[in-house]
């Protein structure tokens, strides 16, 4: 198993947060992790790479805990949660130079061919400062990518991008884990760019994993798209929550 998560809780002071979620993600797994703004779906993927403790719970990637054994568990992980990082000043080539450094296994080449992957090749001496959102978006999956990673954990991925540069993330994403057999895991509230894609989802709601199975066992003759299977999930949430306050 490539992920495995049990039980993750976190709570904030506003009482906000996730409740007990668990899921598993398989070997050239395309997953999906869909639900609106606020649900929690970053707040899992951070403690999914240790950069958010749980109130309870745990992660393992590759079989390795992730708060026990953090350098093992992501040796052979890519990933990009929330806004990408670079250096305005430097080109996309100078700002994965500094990246490489921290991959002395890997050959100077292998940032060129990042860079062509994500569509960037034509512009990659070119100042990050002068950069769209979408370039910029480009540009953090192309650092996630440097290092050839197994599994990449991908925050909202086509934020910022036009109608041609989701499909080219879309077609990227679909070739990798053809080809390279590389495992997705990737979070959105655009659900049907995801179900263009995934094999498997996850969808959370309020703080709680209210369903996961595979793409064929959700999309049905009653819920012909995952969208009217997901708007169904909520109203039926929002129901029983009204409920209990009764």
């Amino acid at each position: 198993m490539v992920i495995e998560a049990e039980g993750l809780t976190k709570m904030y002071p506003n009482q906000r947060g996730i409740r007990d979620v668990g899921f598993q993600v398989r070997r050239g797994d395309i997953y999906g992790f869909l639900g609106p703004n606020g649900a929690g779906k970053t707040t899992v993927m951070k403690i999914m790479v240790n950069l958010c403790r749980a109130d309870r719970g745990k992660v393992r990637l590759f079989g390795c805990d992730i708060a026990a054994d953090y350098e093992k568990a992501m040796r052979r992980v890519g990933v990009l949660i929330e806004r990408p990082e670079a250096y305005n000043d430097f080109s996309a080539y100078r700002n994965l130079e500094m990246v490489l450094r921290y991959y002395p296994e890997l050959r100077k080449s292998r940032i060129d061919e990042a860079l062509e992957l994500v569509g960037l090749g034509g512009f990659k001496h070119e100042k990050v400062g002068r950069y769209s959102l979408g370039m910029k978006q480009r540009l953090g999956l192309a650092s996630a990518l440097l290092s050839k990673p197994e599994l990449l954990i991908l925050d909202e991925p086509t934020n910022g991008l036009d109608i041609e540069g989701m499909v080219d993330m879309r077609e990227l994403i679909v070739r990798l884990a053809r080809e390279e057999q590389m495992t997705f895991f990737i979070s959105s509230h655009l659900i049907h760019e995801m179900e263009l894609i995934c094999n498997r989802v996850g969808m959370i709601y309020n703080g709680k994993l209210v369903r996961e199975g595979l793409m064929s066992e959700l999309v049905s003759e009653q819920h012909p798209t995952l969208e009217h299977y997901f708007v169904a999930l909520a109203r039926e949430e929002r129901r029983e929550r009204a409920h209990v306050r009764l």
